[in-house]
């Protein structure tokens, strides 16, 4: 019978684990079940054991998930139930003829076993005498990048494999791409499968030479370079005979060495607070894990973005008040002064307090199968912080292959860009380079909630701290009370010759006749001048709408009812629109015909156009139209005239 799996080890993973309690067996390192002292101090000696994050990643058949059950197989992190299903999987799904196929430990999923790679990311949890390890299993195809950058996010190191007869390949250059990206400090190049080139030192030199040389490109500073055969464990768990020539430490040596040790650890106090703690009237702490520095009693801190500051009262850790705590550790501060302190702030060091600014350089890589589109807006989650955000300008896009910088104007599926990010309020933060927590952030789908993108922070844009706004005395409420009337946006989207226009002009010129101060944007009009620049491709498209949506802002901050005529095809777009406005402002006017009618009334001849392939991307034809799923007015434009319609926009208005 194989030993029992260590304690605090889950065998958590995509291939599953047992159920079965763990079994005292003689080579097993866990005391007997009896003696309970030994079980309380064989505990407390694993819980003081330093933990290490790090990932396996490279192309595809280089052998990670090899590697990983290798590991696990040596090191006896397996139940007899684990032992017995992989036995049987391995006659069933196994590449050796009925031999052991550690992969199986690792490809859980039945596409991976029934292909023999890798989709998701795997995670497997052991430990050795000196430490405890999170190792994730990443996949090698190109699109699983995004699966890859996932497991790579709170990776301490990074194991790259490299197949010894096929040295580096795209897929590796790829990978150790985003290990830069993601400032992932150690590296380990393993060239796997020694075994199947003789063991030529030869060879592995070749190789180790190539990686350096790709590693000092991308700054990667510290890189070891092992030879190994993960199918056979040589220089796996121990040093193997068959590589004489070799003399520097096993892979399961150097983990164990690696010094993971925050190297931010001399900055200043930086907590994100995640929860307000408010068990009773007489407590309000603030609850997180500190990113960096350390905070005692006593200490002076200030709270961002509103740069408010206090005096630190507690520092309370899991068990109670403590003197002190520092990066990595749990905690809930208590503050001297009643500050309004929220969910995402954050609490730092008063005489080393990290920037805040809304306007970033960032590094963004792209996880969603519909196209990042500049202006589009998208939920930006930093730490505990969630705010409203858009790409404002694709600066280029980056072949992580060659590191070439490329002109783009959208990043599809899995591409890396670098890109100005604009959001609706300041955030603190610190460069990825120098804080993870405060540097690392994520997009967020609007509509479905689905992760689009995540990216680092590099730098805030100089004009974020050099433009404010400025107070003026005479406001919207002033403009409007002069005028008489309440300021109003009315935005009428629909196909082309659906009649938007049409309505349109006349519910202006109803509202001309009443004495109301109202003005038109027709998205013919707009385009000879304000967007003469745009084209009708979606990246455009999203653009035009949000120089319309800020131009209708501003003509109802004059106190004016506005009318904005655009097909506005997107959802998301009209969603952005709606948010600049105040509450009740922004009224959506659907113009809702058929697209045969529609092309029937095509006055202009765009559809017949369109139809011959004479105009590209039109809406109803070869681009979609997003129909409103709750307009504030829908109007059935086949069933009734222009004039009946336009009363029916007024008397929303209530105007008729």
């Amino acid at each position: 019978m194989k030993p029992g799996f260590g304690i605090g080890d889950s065998g958590v993973g995509k291939a599953g684990s047992g159920s079965s309690a763990v079994v005292a067996n003689p080579e097993s390192r866990i005391p007997n079940p009896g003696a309970e002292s030994a079980i309380g101090a064989y505990l407390r000696q694993h819980e003081s054991k330093p933990l290490l994050r790090f990932i396996t990643c490279g192309s595809v058949d280089d052998g990670k998930s090899t590697l990983i059950g290798r590991l696990l197989y040596d090191s006896k992190r397996l139940f007899d139930d684990q032992l017995a299903a992989l036995s049987a999987d391995s006659k069933r799904h196994g590449t050796r003829g009925g031999g052991i196929d550690y992969a199986l430990l690792l490809d859980g999923l039945a596409a991976e076993r029934e292909q023999g790679i890798t989709i998701d990311v795997a995670y497997r949890y052991f430990d050795t005498e000196k430490r405890k390890f999170i190792v994730a299993d990443c996949p090698g195809h190109e699109q699983y990048t995004r699966n890859m950058a996932t497991g790579a996010s709170t990776a301490d190191a990074a194991v790259v494999l490299v197949d010894a007869r096929k040295g580096l390949l795209t897929q590796t250059h790829r990978h150790s791409y985003i290990v830069s990206l993601l400032g992932i400090r150690h590296v380990v190049l393993a060239v796997n499968k020694m075994d199947l080139v003789g063991f030529d030192q030869a060879v592995f030199d070749a190789i180790a030479t190539d990686y350096r040389a790709l590693a000092q490109r991308l700054s990667i500073a510290s890189v070891t370079c092992i030879p190994l055969s993960a199918l056979d464990g040589d220089n796996l768990s121990s040093r193997s005979a068959r590589t004489p020539w070799y003399d520097g430490p096993g892979l399961l040596e150097h983990l164990e060495g690696i010094d993971v040790q925050a190297h931010d650890a001399a900055s200043g106090l930086r907590l994100p607070v995640q929860w307000v703690n408010r068990p009773h009237q007489n407590f309000r702490g603030f609850a997180g894990t500190i990113a960096a520095g350390e905070v005692k009693p006593g200490d002076e801190v200030v709270v961002l973005p509103s740069a408010r500051r206090s005096r630190v009262l507690q520092v309370l850790g899991p068990g109670g008040e403590v003197a002190s705590a520092h990066a990595g550790q749990a905690v809930t501060l208590t503050l001297a002064d009643e500050i309004d302190i929220s969910r995402g702030d954050v609490i730092a060091a008063a005489g080393d307090p990290p920037e805040a600014a809304d306007q970033f350089a960032a590094h963004l890589l792209w996880m969603s199968d519909a196209p990042l589109l500049p202006g589009r807006p998208y939920w930006l989650k930093i730490g505990a912080r969630t705010v409203s955000a858009t790409v404002s300008e694709i600066k280029h896009r980056i072949d992580v292959n060659t590191q070439e910088h490329l002109a783009a104007k959208r990043l599809a599926l899995n591409e890396v860009g670098y890109c100005n990010l604009s959001l609706d309020e300041p955030v603190a933060f610190a460069p990825y380079a120098q804080n993870r927590a405060l540097g690392g952030f994520i997009l967020i789908d609007r509509y479905d909630n689905a992760t689009v993108g995540a990216g680092t922070l590099d730098f805030a844009l100089r004009r974020a701290g050099n433009v404010h706004w400025q107070h003026v005395d005479v406001d919207k409420a002033a403009r409007a009370r002069i005028k008489g009337q309440q300021p109003r946006v009315l935005w009428f989207t629909g196909l082309s010759g659906a009649g938007k226009s049409t309505i349109a002009n006349l519910v202006d010129k109803r509202l001309h006749a009443l004495g109301y101060h109202s003005f038109l944007l027709d998205g013919d009009n707009v385009r000879h001048g304000l967007n003469r620049d745009l084209g009708f491709t979606d990246e455009d498209r999203v653009e035009n709408i949000r120089r319309v949506a800020e131009v209708a802002k501003l003509m109802t901050d004059a106190g004016l009812i506005v009318l904005v005529s655009f097909i506005s095809p997107f959802r998301a777009e009209r969603r952005m629109a709606r948010e600049r406005f105040a509450d009740g402002e922004f009224i959506e006017v659907f113009v809702d015909v058929p697209l045969e009618l529609a092309e029937a009334r095509d006055v202009k001849g765009l559809y017949r156009k369109a139809r011959a392939g004479l105009i590209p991307n039109f809406t109803g034809i070869d681009s979609p139209y997003e129909v409103p799923e709750h307009p504030d007015l829908h109007l059935r434009a086949d069933g009734a005239p222009p004039e009946e319609l336009a009363r029916q926009v007024l008397a929303r208005l209530g105007l008729e």
